[in-house]
């Protein structure tokens, strides 16, 4: 018997009057928590959803998010976190390829309008049987999408006896963001996503007087669902929950709640020391643990926080397939800013070729990883789980050098590398030269199709407030700063990139 959801019943069992989970002014304790994610499994189990079924969650960081998450799997069904910002049709593929029997929805917000989306996408699924509205109300127990989930709790039992699941059965099929054809489910099992809260929970020290975390990530996304939610709860840590990053309110919520533990993409550094440069924001003390993943921080913003903070960032590195912590810059071994660390305990790392022979010494090569942090494959896709697993080993599209003390380093995702006439160019390796341009404060880098070279080098770039510089000016600095197949040749300004939900830079809508 192993069930994820033990990492809030036990600290519900232990400290049930602490603080889980704070959001605006409301105080949640643990006990409450426990009780309602008891009560939503009750519903499930009233409405003859259990063991083995699929229910589906779109929801922002409410909440309303671990009453369901809990819920569902104390009832020993799994998980389905749905990405916020999916339209209908989209909504409608996932509950189909997931085989969803229920979808929990928020009911959104005017620039949000989730509730509509959610039911439009439902309504399009086969055997998606019930759907239930998290009004934006609290409390609501009517809403124009359906049936409220306060609706269908009422006089519902706040005790729950879990449902007995295996180690290896599915707690959370997290779906990837599909760069390349359709999303897939990864399969990820009750020991994959407890062994990776576990080690990701010892991984940094715990604060005297208890840990507030700054909840800003996706909670449907791998890394807010393991790293803070799940880690946070053992640690039976506050979660200050906030919806959507905004670099000047996640200051301010760090000050006010004194949030130890910060987990966050690169840009959302980039935003904060931003913030605090153009406007004086005063920086919190609270902070003891930064930890970054998702992309790989440039090494500009990492010192730039070190200096601002007077704490370093620990880096990792992971994917929705590896639950998703694989590596990390550990404490108690020496932090190598610009790399993602070594192995978590537990977990073995290697690289390889196409052809999956291991590459010895620095590399590159693609990194594979084994270990308990490993997903069971995608669901319902033998041949594509077939393509990127064997003998245990995941191969993760990601392309690294490793160092002498076992240290790897992302050079860059396989499928971002740009063939500039018979040359490979990493991208990252540009971005990193151009932020140390003192006019320049944030660069992607793509490959753009061109006539003779297959390919040619673009950069768009967001320029430091009230910096004057020219394409022309860049272009040249480059140039004397970069091999000649390497500079870029092209330049464009803009004021933003597009991000993912999660921050991370959308490189495909660059192209």
């Amino acid at each position: 018997m192993l069930n994820l959801s033990i990492v809030l019943e036990d600290s519900a069992r232990e400290c049930p009057d602490r603080t889980a989970v704070v959001y605006g002014d409301l105080r949640l304790p643990y006990s409450l928590v426990n009780t309602v994610a008891n009560q939503v499994a009750n519903l499930l189990v009233s409405r003859g959803i259990g063991k083995g079924d699929k229910v589906a969650l779109a929801c922002p960081n409410l909440p309303y998010f671990p009453f369901v998450y809990f819920g569902i799997l104390k009832a020993g069904a799994t998980v389905v976190p749905l990405n916020i910002l999916l339209q209908a049709p989209e909504i409608t593929y996932h509950l189909q390829d997931s085989e969803a029997k229920a979808l929990f929805c928020f009911e959104g917000l005017p620039d949000l309008p989730l509730g509509e989306r959610g039911r439009q996408g439902f309504e399009g699924a086969e055997g998606a049987e019930h759907f239930f509205v998290l009004p934006a109300t609290p409390f609501a127990t009517e809403s124009a999408h359906g049936e409220t989930i306060w609706a269908a709790l009422d006089g519902v039992s706040g005790e729950f006896e879990t449902a007995q699941t295996a180690p290896d059965d599915t707690a959370v099929i997290l779906y990837t963001s599909g760069t390349t054809g359709r999303p897939k489910g990864a399969e990820l099992t009750h020991m994959n996503m407890l062994m990776n809260a576990m080690v990701s929970d010892e991984m940094y020290p715990r604060a005297e007087g208890g840990d507030a975390y700054l909840a800003v990530l996706p909670l449907f996304h791998s890394f807010g669902q393991t790293v803070v939610m799940n880690a946070g709860f053992r640690r039976r840590a506050t979660l200050v929950l906030l919806p959507r990053f905004e670099p000047g309110p996640a200051l301010e919520l760090m000050r006010k709640e004194n949030v130890t533990l910060f987990a966050g993409v690169p840009t959302m550094y980039w935003g904060m020391l931003t913030k605090i440069h153009a406007d004086g924001d005063e920086v919190p003390s609270s902070l003891t643990t930064a930890v970054a993943g998702g992309a790989s921080s440039p090494v500009e913003v990492l010192k730039d926080f070190e200096a601002t903070f007077g704490i370093g960032i620990l880096e990792g590195y992971g994917l929705s397939e590896t639950s998703p912590v694989a590596s990390f810059n550990q404490l108690g071994r020496p932090t190598k800013p610009g790399t993602i660390g070594t192995p978590i305990w537990g977990v073995e790392m290697k690289l390889v070729d196409g052809q999956w022979n291991t590459v010895e010494g620095e590399g590159p090569g693609e990194i594979a990883i084994r270990g308990h942090n490993v997903m069971k494959g995608y669901y319902n896709r033998p041949e594509a789980t077939a393509e990127v697993m064997k003998d245990g080993w995941f191969r993760t599209g990601d392309i690294a050098t490793r160092d002498a003390d076992g240290y790897y380093t992302i050079v860059d995702r396989a499928k971002d590398m740009i063939i500039r006439g018979g040359f490979n160019v990493y991208p990252r390796e540009i971005e990193e030269v151009l932020m140390t341009h003192p006019e320049v404060s944030l660069a992607a880098v793509v490959g753009v199709p061109h006539d003779s070279h297959g390919e040619e080098v673009k950069a768009y770039v967001i320029r430091t407030p009230g910096a004057g510089l020219t394409e022309e000016q860049l272009i040249s600095w480059c140039r004397e700063n970069m091999a000649a197949y390497k500079y870029p040749r092209v330049v464009e300004f803009r004021d933003a990139l597009p991000m993912t939900a999660t921050g991370k830079i959308l490189k495909r809508e660059l192209r």
